[in-house]
């Protein structure tokens, strides 16, 4: 069996990932998909770790419309990304894969608190992590927390699924026909032209701490894969092309 390219990744999803076409906030049938795909490359030796978002249950930057405090908003966004956690665990262990769901919110009851010593004891022993709870703390998105724990678990790469979109464009395809995909772009370059990789405190955090992120579409069949076996799929944003 051949060498993965990435021997230890990071799998940031989307809330939004998890909806189903018939607009279920989670859909069984897209989280056993994605439970495949994340089999499909335990089964060529990489680790993985997984930061899920919350959007499909609630936003944390819902609080204005709602006249919320932010705060109190932002707490409700990462009790949203347990409840994902939870479902995709439940999803790969319904398949066999050992999982373990932490939390940066202490939930004893239901997931182990996080400990970066612990999360990456656990990938030493193949076991799959879901990282959820964002950071612990408000005004942070999950984009922050995945970098913040790919750099902490000393991941060699953010795999950054993007529903719908197959890659960092020049500005949004669907709004702009004559938009194009970069294959790679640097991270200063996305910085400043403003451009959807992931927010701007995440972004500048993997420039700093030279953690490429691949851009990608998660719903093509294989394309987790493919990237782990070094292939090209999507955009990378790297400091390098040559990574």
């Amino acid at each position: 069996m051949a060498e993965p390219k990435y021997h230890r990744v990071l799998l940031k999803l989307s809330g939004e990932a998890l909806v189903g076409e018939n607009g279920d906030a989670l859909s069984s049938e897209v989280l056993e998909f994605y439970a495949q795909e994340i089999i499909s490359i335990l089964s060529v030796g990489a680790q993985v770790a997984v930061v899920l978002g919350g959007g499909n249950i609630w936003r944390g930057n819902r609080a204005s419309a709602r006249r919320m405090d932010t705060a109190q908003s932002h707490y409700m966004g990462m009790l949203a990304t347990i409840i994902n956690a939870l479902a995709l665990q439940d999803a790969l262990e319904g398949r066999g894969v050992v999982t373990r769901a932490m939390t940066a919110i202490k939930m004893d009851e239901v997931a182990e608190p996080y400990i970066h010593r612990r999360a990456i004891r656990h990938l030493e022993k193949g076991r799959v992590i879901i990282l959820a709870g964002g950071t612990g703390r408000p005004y942070f998105t999950t984009d922050s927390a995945a970098a913040l724990r790919a750099a902490e678990i000393h991941a060699e790469v953010i795999l950054m699924a993007k529903n719908g979109v197959d890659g960092v464009y020049t500005a949004d395809p669907k709004r702009d026909p004559s938009a194009t995909r970069f294959d790679f772009i640097t991270y200063m370059d996305a910085l400043q032209r403003g451009l959807a990789v992931m927010d701007s405190t995440a972004l500048t955090f993997c420039m700093d701490n030279k953690i490429p992120i691949i851009v990608f579409d998660p719903m093509r069949s294989g394309n987790i894969a493919r990237i782990v076996n070094g292939e090209r799929v999507g955009t990378l944003v790297s400091d390098s092309a040559a990574i």
